[in-house]
């Protein structure tokens, strides 16, 4: 430990040290256990000028517990008309280390028939986490985006979402999140996307800079690295390690596919084997025609109606082209271009290719 504290007086001189494509360690990994936590939470809307719940019975019971919590008991049986009032959801989410006391945004969303939660103010909701507990209490003014308008003959014109709002700073943290990061001898960073050459470069990274066997990768995601006990050094070493830069490795070969809207990414590294493709179209027309069928005049027949149909086949212009063996994506893309294809033919180009063997690279279609 006394060597990596040693070297933190001397490391910020080497942090500078940048590469063509390098990435800093904080944009491609997360240290284990610093996370978020989602809280959740019912509360009621008031206020809200007739546009709440019409005559919900859960919202009634609702209304009813509040006020009894107040001291204001709602004798059984009684239909309360509480067209201010909506019931609604409230959610937040918790960052890692908020401290008692801290303020944190939070979402208000509407959960049964109100129309608009313009103008309203959340009552005192207590916030819960996965575990059950209260983390945060939220109270507020909404403020809400949306627009809606409704006439007398039941038209109406609704802008963006009325029955979701937001108040900034509205929930104050009651609770704290205990964080593993001071506990140990080690962190560890885990990637956002699994790869195990840029596991093990960011290992080599820190250990060019530190020692050796400082960082180990443990898997494709995971690299355990030695740390400080004591939680000033830590922090101070934690943030020297993140802003170290390295180059990761280049991803596998993909082509992403989106059938819905026709947009299609094509890697850097996507090949083809020697092939030859050929793109064209078939377009059948058919007709039908009514002619009249007259016999001769001195033969025994009626006049009648026969139909003839019409049937004609036009072919387009189809073009092949030929690509050779280690095919780039610049020549792929040069020769689509030249053949003039539409996003819908080069998806049906792309999957003939990839069920021939021809496409070395994963096709993903989403």
């Amino acid at each position: 430990m006394k060597k990596i504290i040693k070297i933190l007086s001397v490391v910020w001189l080497m942090t500078f040290v940048t590469t063509s494509h390098a990435a800093r360690i904080k944009d491609l990994a997360s240290v284990q256990g610093v996370r978020s936590n989602q809280l959740v939470g019912y509360g009621l809307v008031v206020g809200l000028p007739g546009t709440g719940e019409k005559s919900s019975k859960f919202t009634q019971r609702a209304f009813a517990t509040m006020l009894r919590n107040f001291g204001i008991n709602v004798p059984a049986g009684e239909t309360l008309k509480i067209k201010n009032v909506a019931p609604v959801a409230v959610t937040a989410e918790l960052k890692a280390f908020a401290k008692q006391g801290q303020k944190i945004d939070i979402t208000v969303s509407a959960l049964g028939e109100a129309k608009s939660l313009r103008g309203g103010e959340l009552l005192q909701t207590f916030l819960k986490g996965a575990d059950g507990n209260i983390y945060a209490v939220g109270q507020g003014s909404l403020v809400v985006g949306g627009l809606g308008a409704e006439g007398a003959d039941g038209s109406k014109v609704v802008i963006n979402t009325p029955t979701v709002g937001r108040i900034s700073n509205g929930a104050i943290v009651e609770r704290e999140v205990r964080s593993p990061f001071s506990q140990g001898d080690s962190i560890t960073f885990n990637l956002n996307q699994s790869d195990f050459t840029t596991a093990k470069r960011l290992a080599d990274t820190i250990n060019n800079l530190v020692g050796p066997h400082t960082a180990t990768p443990l898997d494709a995601t995971s690299i355990r690295v030695l740390a400080p006990r004591d939680v000033a050094q830590r922090v101070s070493y934690l943030s020297t390690l993140e802003n170290l830069e390295f180059e990761p490795a280049r991803g596998s070969a993909k082509v992403i596919v989106n059938s819905r809207t026709g947009t299609i990414v094509i890697g850097e590294d996507v090949k083809l084997l020697p092939t030859a493709i050929t793109h064209g179209g078939i377009s059948v027309t058919i007709s039908e025609n009514q002619e009249v069928v007259q016999p001769n005049a001195l033969a025994t027949g009626n006049t009648q109606v026969a139909d003839k149909s019409m049937i004609n086949i036009t072919t387009e212009d189809s073009r092949m082209f030929k690509l050779d063996t280690g095919v780039s994506l610049n020549d792929l893309v040069r020769a689509v271009n030249e053949v003039g294809l539409a996003p819908g033919d080069l998806m049906a180009i792309l999957e003939a290719l990839k069920q021939s063997g021809s496409l070395q690279g994963e096709l993903i279609i989403i």
